[in-house]
């Protein structure tokens, strides 16, 4: 695939190389199109600070203007990225490539350069539905994530457990041999943080196997009924919590630590996305661990025996609608994405569909675990599981009402799952009612 990669990318340098030079040609210039001279200076804006500061950027640079001598790249690293990129927007000056920020995608056209149809797309790149509307692609994904559960591969060997849970009750049952067998924390909510509450989230849909699964959600009058891919979730941490399968005080929980902590084995579990892998394997070689500790499943659901996880885009790359140098950047997004190796290095799924999964996630094709992509909202709807969210105050993409969960299954709030479950619905519903009929 790599291959076929660079012979469309030569393309473009042939058609660069035959014109050399630079001009002064603005942003609406006939000739400033994404399929014209590959030349000019091109400014790239990036969240990853950390790859400019230490140098792989100029490394990436280096070998880009060595494939294409008639373009000047310039990079840029910005800390608070989506803050100030969203100042920027405001203006004409964001840069010639960015790491689009949180929009909605009826905006893509006022501020993104369209790569072409979304169909022209679809048997070469994954991750597309996010960022296109109205059948145009405005952005690809940098790499993308796959959603389950991080684990330290030690501590479950140490419990005896052989075989990866693949149902809550064997989950269940992993975490109580942790406890029984082992001095660690089965499982790792990191209550106090509260964001890594809201990762396991990320897998509504792999429970039953519905690419659909947050439009069916915007609709439903009850989703916290057995069944549901979001009751599937949410019982997993309240039948954990209840069963005293993780933290003892989780008002003291700390990000930072618990790194090191299921790293060097004092933990056995933590619900997050794959993107967490490298941090963890990295906390391990430096702490005398072994970065071979670090394993990764599925969330553990079976939907007609089958496995399935959730997987995503990173960040997607755009071209700005004033960039003068559109060729050059759309040759960038191109030949970072195919040959710069990226995905490979961050451990990340590639966005070019024929590439392999990465090493850590091998445990997924030994598993049989199949990968899915949720679907885009439809038209008219794209805000709907959000409105819903808001109106009704259960904050999907939040800590607070994952938050109240722990505390009724610890004993801290009146309660229980049942009960609470009831009272989701009953606010889900009639928000659903209000705006979704």
């Amino acid at each position: 695939m790599a291959k076929k990669a660079s012979a469309g990318i030569a393309l473009l340098a042939l058609a660069g190389l035959a014109l050399s030079g630079c001009s002064a040609r603005g942003a609406d210039a006939a000739d400033n199109t994404i399929d014209g001279e590959v030349k000019g200076d091109l400014k790239v804006i990036t969240w990853r600070t950390d790859l400019v500061e230490d140098g792989t950027f100029d490394d990436y640079v280096a070998e880009f203007e060595k494939l294409y001598p008639d373009v000047k790249v310039s990079v840029e690293g910005i800390t608070d990225y989506e803050g100030e990129m969203k100042t920027r927007l405001s203006s004409t000056n964001y840069g010639d490539v960015i790491g689009i920020p949180t929009m909605q995608p009826s905006q893509f056209e006022q501020f993104l350069e369209p790569l072409g149809e979304k169909s022209d797309f679809e048997d070469t790149y994954r991750f597309l539905n996010t960022h296109s509307y109205e059948g145009t692609q405005y952005g690809l994904a940098v790499g993308g994530n796959a959603n389950g559960v991080l684990y330290n591969t030690r501590v479950f060997e140490e419990a005896g457990v052989t075989e990866l849970p693949t149902t809550e009750a064997e989950f269940l049952d992993a975490l109580q041999a942790i406890k029984d067998e082992t001095d660690a924390i089965p499982l790792y909510t990191n209550y106090k943080e509260g964001w890594p509450l809201t990762q396991a989230f990320s897998n509504l849909g792999s429970v039953t196997n519905d690419p659909d699964a947050g439009i069916h959600m915007a609709k439903d009058p009850a989703p916290w009924t057995k069944g549901t891919d979001v009751y599937a979730i949410d019982s997993l941490l309240y039948d954990a919590v209840a069963a005293g399968l993780t933290e003892e005080d989780p008002l003291t929980t700390n990000w930072e630590q618990s790194k090191v902590d299921i790293a060097t084995g004092k933990i056995g579990a933590m619900t997050l996305g794959s993107w967490a892998i490298s941090q963890m394997q990295a906390a391990a070689e430096e702490n005398g661990a072994s970065a071979d500790d670090i394993g990764y499943m599925a969330f553990p659901a079976e939907a007609d025996g089958t496995q399935y996880a959730v997987i995503g885009g990173d960040y997607n790359l755009g071209i700005s609608k004033h960039s003068k140098s559109k060729a050059a950047a759309w040759a960038w997004i191109q030949w970072f994405l195919q040959d710069s190796g990226f995905t490979q290095d961050q451990g990340m799924i590639s966005t070019v569909a024929a590439e392999e999964l990465p090493a850590n996630l091998a445990g997924f094709d030994e598993a049989g675990v199949e990968l899915m992509e949720t679907n885009p909202a439809p038209a008219g709807e794209e805000s709907l599981l959000s409105d819903v969210s808001n109106d009704s105050q259960i904050d999907l993409w939040g800590p607070i009402y994952r938050q109240k969960l722990v505390d009724i299954a610890r004993g801290a709030a009146d309660g229980d799952k049942e009960s609470y479950f009831a009272e989701l619905n009953e606010r889900w519903g009639a928000s659903v009612e209000k705006l979704a009929q």
